[in-house]
């Protein structure tokens, strides 16, 4: 009988550099390739925090890798967003521009932040914008659903500004959804909500790295024993990442593990180095 339970990659890298080679890898031969061949678009959400250091080594990936991106059919969002100026050290769309996006060239319009006119209005308008004015167009052009999602997850086990046991993990109906209370500051954000992220998306990226992971990964995962599957290889720079097959625990204790996908177990991937896990 087959089983219903959820099932994600976990690619293991053997060190925190290895993990921006081996996300680049995913990013652009799982996900760009394949939406830019169908349907000559690529659209990619991205979180804050320490996510946006993985996404460096992007530009030099593809091209020691020979491969031509066609950065001008990128379309990059924010899977969450603190209520803050773009220049608010506290922004994660800042932090995606000096990581990642200031360095190819894709066109400044095509990287999608809040309207920062509405941050005086209030937090609930500055989501309903997001969702109307930048995630619903997005999701017509690239047919009904975001080619790649890439998150990180904190050593609470929250991802996106979805934290533990705060009531908007039960949200239903809204994609991008307005939070006043984080645990964390700023305490005012907006995020794509956990219906976004398990019904809108292709394929969904978890990144971390350091010891401080390993509990939550030990939490999410039902076992840390699992069969090598396959090798990840970003060409000759880095070494070969282990491929595992992992069970997901269910009910989830943490917001990063409710984050699921039915389309089988390629469309769901962790990325951590070997400290995280062992």
């Amino acid at each position: 009988m087959k089983s219903d339970a959820c099932t994600a990659k976990l690619l293991v890298a053997p060190t925190v550099p290895a993990i921006g080679g081996v996300l680049s890898k995913l990013i652009i031969d799982s996900c760009c390739k394949p939406a830019l061949h169908t349907r000559g678009v690529f659209t990619i959400a991205l979180s804050g925090g320490s996510l946006p250091s993985f996404l460096q080594e992007l530009p030099s990936f593809c091209q020691r890798a020979g491969v031509d991106p066609q950065w001008e059919k990128w379309h990059v969002l924010l899977a969450d967003e603190r209520c803050v100026v773009s220049t608010d050290s506290e922004s994660n769309l800042g932090l995606v521009q000096s990581n990642f996006t200031n360095f190819v060239p894709i066109p400044k319009c095509q990287v999608y932040g809040i309207d920062e006119a509405l941050l005086s209005e209030s937090t609930e308008a500055v989501a309903s914008a997001y969702e109307e004015k930048v995630l619903k167009p997005l999701l017509k052009l690239s047919g009904g659903m975001l080619d790649c999602v890439v998150l990180g997850f904190g050593p609470d086990g929250h991802t996106c500004s979805l934290f533990p046991h705060h009531p908007l993990l039960k949200e239903k109906s809204r994609f991008v959804a307005p939070i006043d209370d984080s645990p964390k500051p700023p305490p005012s954000r907006i995020t794509l909500t956990l219906p976004a992220l398990n019904n809108l998306s292709r394929q969904i990226i978890f990144c971390g790295a350091g010891s401080s992971k390993r509990p939550i990964l030990s939490a999410v995962f039902r076992s840390t024993t699992h069969k090598t599957t396959g090798e990840c290889t970003d060409q000759e720079r880095f070494a070969a990442a282990k491929v595992l097959t992992v069970e997901m625990v269910d009910p989830a204790p943490y917001p990063c593990g409710m984050v699921r996908t039915e389309r089988g177990d390629d469309r769901l991937v962790w990325v951590v180095d070997a400290d995280a896990l062992e």
